[in-house]
């Protein structure tokens, strides 16, 4: 049996990661294929627990490296539990977020360090990387307020943190394994571009 194909959905919050992932889903079920989706921080039962503590408001204290420490955490359990099964039974894995993630929140803007959160994470994953990063990129921030009582703990970072996050995504490094899609095109025009450069992908793997 074939090795499945993993795909990563990147960016900064309300770019319209789900959205695009949940569309890409259907459509490659629709072609034939056999898909699952996911998400982080969770995915799984451990996972969904982690994630809420990592959002928790009442959280306010949680240190950048407690933070980091529980997404691989997640993470961790997420790659061992459902991802790498699903890639050896031939699966399309879509998860929001993953690795890049936290290189991006923890490892640039909460300071941490690049480097220090990549090894955090190559432990947490045992080096499984995604064969494709589809990083959706807005011209300017689409984080919007919601009301108070909807807002989690990273949401109530702010207009400012939000805005370090896109600005940290647009000064990454291009690789080979990571694609660039212009989010504030419409919504049929995203999906468009990201389902071309995931079959792309996946007839040159």
């Amino acid at each position: 049996m074939n090795r499945g194909f993993f795909v990563a959905f990147e960016g900064p919050d309300g770019c319209g990661k789900s959205t695009i992932s949940k569309m890409i889903l259907e459509k490659f079920t629709l072609d034939g294929l056999k898909v699952i989706r996911s998400r982080e921080p969770g995915g799984t039962d451990i996972g969904e627990k982690i994630r809420n503590i990592i959002l928790d408001n009442e959280n306010v204290a949680m240190d950048a490296r407690t933070e980091a420490l529980l997404y691989a955490a997640s993470r961790a359990q997420h790659v061992h539990e459902k991802i790498l099964p699903a890639l050896k039974e031939g699966y399309l894995v879509l998860s929001d977020r993953y690795v890049l993630s936290s290189l991006i929140y923890q490892g640039l803007v909460r300071g941490l360090g690049f480097d220090e959160v990549s090894k955090i994470n190559d432990f947490a994953t045992s080096s499984l990387k995604a064969d494709l990063s589809i990083i959706l990129l807005p011209k300017k921030s689409t984080f919007k307020r919601k009301e108070k009582e909807g807002l989690d703990r990273l949401e109530n970072e702010g207009e400012d943190f939000h805005n370090k996050v896109l600005e940290a995504y647009k000064s990454y490094a291009k690789t080979t394994k990571s694609v660039f899609i212009d989010a504030s095109m419409s919504i049929d025009e995203v999906f468009k571009a990201t389902y071309m450069e995931i079959k792309k992908a996946m007839e040159n793997k």
